[in-house]
């Protein structure tokens, strides 16, 4: 007979993955109290001096609350004057910067990479000169050049630039101020597109240099230009050294200029502008989201019978 062979005892089963250690399981358990805290500090460094602006407006001693100071914002006078005019000024601004930036940065990336240090080293210019010396010199060449070129087609021009209705001067201006921010802007987007290898293939398809430039590379900057487009519009409606040294009285001018007689008003009308400008960055914002998400959902082109065929 057979002897009956006992069988192994079957080994208990084990987990043979590594445990985690405990100081690092408590570390990731453990609530993360000090981005709360910045968080509120930051919440109430922000929102502390926008509650007491909005108390002031609102509240005069001895009457109560009262909103007059924001009723007649719309009729108080120079109001939609000065802010149309910085309007137009912004849009002007940032089709200029534009202009000059994108084409100039789109062919160093290009064609000449070597000669991007120097454009970047002139574009963060305006941050190391003071605004107060930009607009003594600006003043010294508008004094110099109706007195020496007044014989001369450069006369009108000079007049042309100091219209009180829409001072040219003030563009050029503020075009210089917003290149450092327009230049980082467009920047980091170059650095996120392959835009070497979008021109050649453009080009290898027929497509002409400025065909390639607003409908291949444009599409692919519009996050990048949102962002260079707001950051013009806050730096020209906040901007005032320039505006008032020079004479002219836009949005920031305006705000100074009835400070003293009309306070609430003023802090009032600061309010509104600060909403303004959230309004436009939120719609900014959404637009280059859209776009970009849109430009991503374009489907790739049928394949060619001759494709097929290979």
């Amino acid at each position: 007979m057979a002897a009956l062979t006992p069988s192994a005892p079957a080994a208990p089963t084990t987990n043979t993955s590594p445990a985690a250690p405990e100081g690092r399981v408590r570390r990731r358990a453990r609530p993360r109290v000090w981005r709360g805290a910045v968080l509120g500090l930051a919440a109430v460094y922000f929102l502390v001096p926008l509650l007491a602006s909005f108390i002031f407006t609102v509240h005069t001693p001895g009457q109560g609350i009262d909103f007059g100071a924001y009723t007649g914002i719309l009729s108080a006078d120079g109001f939609s004057q000065s802010l149309l005019l910085s309007l137009g000024l912004a849009a002007a601004t940032i089709v200029l910067s534009l202009l000059l930036t994108v084409p100039a940065m789109v062919a160093i990336r290009i064609g000449a990479p070597r000669l991007r240090p120097v454009v970047e080293v002139v574009c963060m210019l305006p941050l190391v000169v003071p605004p107060i010396a930009m607009v003594s010199g600006i003043t010294t060449v508008l004094r110099w050049g109706p007195e020496y070129l007044s014989t001369t087609p450069l006369y009108t021009t000079f007049i042309t630039v100091q219209n009180e209705s829409f001072p040219l001067v003030l563009v050029f201006s503020y075009t210089v101020l917003a290149l450092p921010f327009v230049y980082r802007s467009l920047d980091a987007g170059l650095r996120a597109v392959d835009i070497t290898t979008l021109v050649e293939a453009a080009r290898n398809c027929g497509a002409s240099m400025p065909y390639v430039v607003l409908r291949v590379i444009v599409p692919n900057l519009r996050s990048s230009l949102a962002g260079a487009s707001f950051l013009t519009l806050a730096l020209v409606l906040g901007e005032y050294t320039i505006a008032a040294l020079l004479g002219f009285q836009p949005f920031a001018v305006w705000i100074v200029s009835i400070s003293g007689s009309e306070a609430q008003t003023s802090v009032a009308v600061s309010l509104l502008s600060l909403l303004i400008a959230w309004v436009l960055l939120l719609v900014l914002s959404r637009a280059g989201t859209r776009t970009a998400a849109g430009a991503s959902a374009v489907p790739a082109p049928a394949p060619t019978p001759a494709s097929v065929k290979e």
